[in-house]
């Protein structure tokens, strides 16, 4: 079982694009929406640049998506 870490926007975002999710708009500040066409959910995603989201960030992303973090990590 993969445990949780931290990642950077282009790990978060590839599987984010595996699970259906696209690049919706930017958000406030280094924010940016992300949209699952197939059921309209958006969550927002951090666009840190050069530095790691963290393990907390990532967790509440995966909570938003309904998915479990092996499921996540798997990707």
């Amino acid at each position: 079982m993969p445990e949780l870490r931290e990642l950077n926007y282009r790990q978060i975002t590839r599987r984010l694009g595996k699970l259906g999710f696209r690049f919706y708009r930017q958000g406030k500040g280094s924010h940016e929406l992300w949209v699952r066409d197939s059921d309209g959910y958006v969550i927002p995603v951090p666009h840190y640049r050069g530095k790691n989201i963290r393990k907390g960030t990532i967790r509440a992303i995966i909570r938003e998506i309904g998915i479990s973090v092996t499921e996540f990590m798997d990707l």
